[in-house]
């Protein structure tokens, strides 16, 4: 790497620099989500420090810097009256989002920023690192996590029950991002890479009880043929649906509870989504006491034993935290996002990436939203939909 820095220009030296940092980093994104999946946000988290000189925004980035921006700062005040109060620094909510919104948004520019040459070596080298990540996922499968148990016994030993469990996580991060893996594949032509994300995923979601990642191989097929047919208007509609879901999640949960068995439809459901239908109910108990503030960032946090944690649903916990100010930032922030994937003409990498968005949203009913590893999985996924978009006219260097 040194060599081809020295032989590089100074005014593409970043460019250089960016471009090997994403290679490295797209070879330890499979590697993080299979065997660490909880720190699956290091993967951006560094990329964006490595690349902080890279950081330079443009006009049309302007629009999501102030949503988000907006959002910490709500976020912040909502500490004011927030019951909860982190015991230790490394427990502050807050404080790890003010890091995160210039770290990751380093590692989104960073792709922009890359040689074209490099960022296409990255996207091969992830391609082969998700392909075989699935590999591994059928053999997980087939062998009841077998290697990653056996892999636990070294680094690490787990009980066999939490070492399913953590396989079953893994298949979240993977079913997120192979849309844009996969893109990635198939420009060189070797469909059998984006057949391995597929397959594994699925065979180790449902070996393992990962429910929503076999939903989201169903809904990224389907999302990104609609944003292919119809390239102008597919993701319009798609940013309403995810406004929509935002802004109306508590309603529906209520009319759930109001005109159905609520109880009966708990009981009839496995332990894990039983428990996830007794939380949203809770939630929205709490959210209609306090709709408009929001009881304050990581305030769930304090209403156990009828929520653990958190509502495990992100537009009812920003909502609970939030409030309407919070929600309605969120969808926002979702319109802005989706509704630029819009072009005059097909693409294949707006729909690849409105299928990622599309199950990165599914997803979201299952945690936390504050989770570290859960926002550095949203971070990549943008890092990866800015290395696979069309080449633009060549950006000038700031240097």
């Amino acid at each position: 790497m040194s060599a081809s820095l020295a032989a590089t220009p100074l005014r593409d030296r970043l460019a250089v620099w960016c471009g090997w940092v994403l290679v490295g980093a797209a070879a330890i994104i499979p590697l993080l989500g299979w065997l660490w999946p909880r720190e699956f946000w290091l993967a951006p988290a560094l990329v964006g420090l490595l690349c902080l000189p890279a950081v330079r925004l443009r006009d049309q980035d302007r629009p999501v810097a102030i949503v988000l921006f907006a959002g910490l700062i709500w976020a912040a005040v909502s500490t004011m009256w927030s019951p909860y109060h982190p015991p230790k620094l490394d427990n502050s909510t807050i404080l790890k989002l003010a890091l995160q919104l210039p770290l990751y948004g380093s590692a989104i520019l960073a792709a922009r920023r890359a040689d074209p040459v490099l960022n296409r070596r990255a996207l091969q080298v992830l391609a082969w690192g998700c392909a075989l990540f699935g590999v591994v996922f059928l053999a997980e499968a087939a062998t009841q996590g077998a290697v990653y148990k056996a892999l636990r016994v070294v680094y690490g030993p787990m009980r066999d029950d939490l070492a399913e469990s953590r396989i079953g996580h893994a298949t979240y991060l993977l079913g997120a991002i192979w849309p844009l893996a996969a893109y990635g594949a198939a420009r060189k032509v070797r469909p059998w890479l984006t057949l391995a994300m597929f397959a594994g995923t699925g065979a180790a979601a449902v070996v393992f009880g990962s429910d929503a990642p076999v939903l989201g191989l169903v809904l990224a097929p389907a999302v990104a043929l609609i944003v292919w047919r119809w390239p102008s208007g597919g993701p319009k509609l798609l940013a309403v649906l995810a406004a929509v879901l935002f802004l109306s999640m508590p309603l529906v949960v209520w009319a759930v509870r109001h005109f159905f068995d609520y109880q009966a439809i708990q009981n009839a459901l496995p332990l894990t989504d039983s428990m996830r239908l007794g939380y949203w109910s809770h939630a929205i108990d709490w959210i209609r006491a306090r709709p408009f503030l929001g009881w304050g960032l990581d305030a769930s946090r304090m209403f156990g034993p009828g929520i653990k944690l958190h509502p495990h649903n992100n537009p009812l916990q920003v909502w609970m935290e939030l409030g309407v100010v919070g929600a309605v930032l969120a969808a926002a922030f979702w319109v802005v996002v989706l509704s630029g994937l819009s072009r005059a003409k097909p693409s294949l990498a707006m729909a690849a990436t409105a299928a990622c968005a599309a199950t990165y949203l599914l997803f979201g009913v299952n945690f936390g939203v504050w989770q570290e590893w859960w926002l550095g999985l949203g971070a990549v996924v943008a890092m990866l939909a800015v290395m696979n978009a069309p080449a633009a006219e060549p950006e000038r260097s700031s240097l």
